[in-house]
């Protein structure tokens, strides 16, 4: 059985549209929504939550809670500007919902939860006193704290130091197991997707656009759409090396395309080309090399080569093989 199945939910909330997102999410399974700024991620969250008016499905365990207010729902949201409250300390921070709703082994929690997140040494401080790391683990602690059933994390990660973001991420990708909570995690962020997730839904203008395992979606895009925002590069048309129907495309990795100036290529496929451009990145080269209408780019150590390898308007050979292409 699915623990949170959602079936065509719709949302209209000012000029933006939530449409027909259907997604399922299986217990302990960490759940990340990818998509850039704007793409309908935060209201996902919200319209999960209750804050928005919606038709369609949210179902837990079975039961369907899209009528269910709000504050009867049981979810922990977790927002990436952290909305602590200011006149109360750390300690109160995280017992907050014990002022509204009776915790099961309250003091058990808090112990576990202040040890997991390391939180001790806070407990009596303010919170305009912490740091955005320890700000954000006190925000994701109160979420716990309060038994929820579901747990909404908006761009956890966004605000803080890359110098904790890893500490953060480890925190977090034991915390769905260790509390038996639904965890759904939003961010544009490929490298968190890629470690936190099992699963990944792909979200672009209110549409839900791919969703499946996390390698499977971040390896295999389901489109060109899809492909482009992952950040393939060299996507081009099967027919180029051989392949029918005509509608099929490929992507190649730039940094597994290989160069040549002599004729002696040893790849599954070898173009002739003109070199439009080399560009000098730190430890690498940029190279854009035009075959026919396309333009391959492709990146080369600046180890491997001495200088940037060709100049504008040389002719040189590419190649690449079978088992580097990904079709679309």
């Amino acid at each position: 059985m699915d623990y949170l199945k959602i079936q065509d939910l719709t949302s209209n909330t000012g000029n933006f549209l939530l449409k027909n997102i259907n997604l399922d999410i299986q217990n302990n399974e960490y759940f990340v929504l990818l998509g850039q700024s704007g793409s309908g991620k935060t209201m996902l969250l919200e319209t999960i939550a209750g804050l928005n008016p919606c038709s369609g499905n949210i179902i837990y365990k079975g039961n369907d809670i899209s009528l269910v207010p709000t504050e009867k729902r049981d979810i922990g949201f977790v927002y990436q500007d952290f909305a602590l409250f200011p006149n109360l300390n750390v300690q109160e921070n995280i017992r907050f919902s014990s002022k509204y709703k009776k915790i099961e082994d309250a003091d058990e929690l808090f112990k576990d939860i202040v040890d997991f997140l390391k939180l001790e040494n806070l407990l009596g401080r303010g919170t305009q006193d912490l740091s955005g790391g320890e700000k954000q683990r006190v925000a994701i602690a109160r979420a716990i704290f309060s038994r929820p059933k579901i747990l909404l994390l908006d761009e956890p990660l966004s605000a803080i130091d890359p110098t904790f973001r890893n500490a953060i991420m480890k925190s977090l990708k034991d915390i769905h197991r260790r509390y038996d909570v639904i965890t759904i995690h939003v961010t544009h962020n490929f490298r968190e997707a890629s470690y936190l997730a099992d699963k990944i839904a792909i979200i672009m203008n209110g549409e839900i656009k791919q969703v499946g395992a996390a390698k499977d979606v971040l390896n295999h895009p389901a489109n060109i759409e899809v492909a482009k925002f992952l950040g393939f590069k060299n996507i081009f048309p099967a027919t180029m090396i051989g392949y029918e129907p005509s509608s099929k495309v490929y992507s190649v990795d730039p940094n597994v395309i290989r160069i040549s100036n002599n004729k002696d290529m040893k790849t599954d496929y070898i173009f002739e080309g003109v070199v439009d451009e080399c560009m000098g990145i730190v430890d690498h080269y940029k190279l854009f090399v035009k075959v026919k209408q396309y333009q391959f780019f492709i990146k080369i150590l600046k180890r491997d080569y001495e200088g940037c390898y060709a100049d504008r308007t040389k002719v040189i050979q590419i190649g690449f093989d079978k088992k580097d292409i990904s079709f679309i």
